[in-house]
């Protein structure tokens, strides 16, 4: 399966939860500042990379994630990106594309806007992990809550395995 997950920017919310998703941050705790500025892409893209997927890794169950920008698309960028995949033979089911921009707060809007547009990462890049911060609890639930979708059946809690 291939697992999406875009914002507007594809620098902070969607690039977390894709972190999240492969276990590149903790599950059990608050990741720290230096934790989610290490990660690929955080608060790293530029101008015009907006509707890039960019390869965050693969899960222990062989989905490739990727996260990504789609700007002012919207709910048309889902249509698209499902419209492309079809057109590529790609089967519906086997795409997932999760929305972490409900989950964006006003400090991420705020350090996003003046890190990555205007460029002044002193000023934005501690709002943006600030908010990010906050917004954690939220975007481990999304996670969380959908991961069902990408698990073994098999590997799912609660799911009998089946003694030969």
């Amino acid at each position: 399966m291939i697992v999406i997950y875009h914002c507007f920017g594809g620098s902070h919310s969607s690039v977390t939860t894709a972190a999240i998703h492969l276990g590149l941050l903790p599950r059990n705790r608050l990741p720290t500042a230096a934790e989610l500025l290490a990660l690929p892409y955080f608060d790293g893209r530029s101008r015009g990379e907006e509707g890039e997927l960019k390869f965050m890794g693969t899960d222990v169950y062989g989905n490739r994630v990727y996260a990504v920008g789609k700007k002012n698309l919207g709910s048309r960028f889902e249509a698209l990106l499902y419209d492309l995949a079809a057109t590529l033979g790609i089967k519906r089911q086997d795409i997932l594309l999760l929305n972490t921009s409900p989950l964006v707060n006003l400090f991420m809007r705020i350090g996003g806007f003046t890190s990555r547009r205007m460029g002044l990462t002193f000023l934005g890049r501690p709002l943006v992990v600030l908010g990010t911060r906050r917004a954690f609890a939220s975007l481990l639930k999304l996670v969380e809550q959908n991961q069902h979708l990408w698990m073994p059946a098999r590997a799912l809690p609660g799911t009998p395995t089946r003694q030969a």
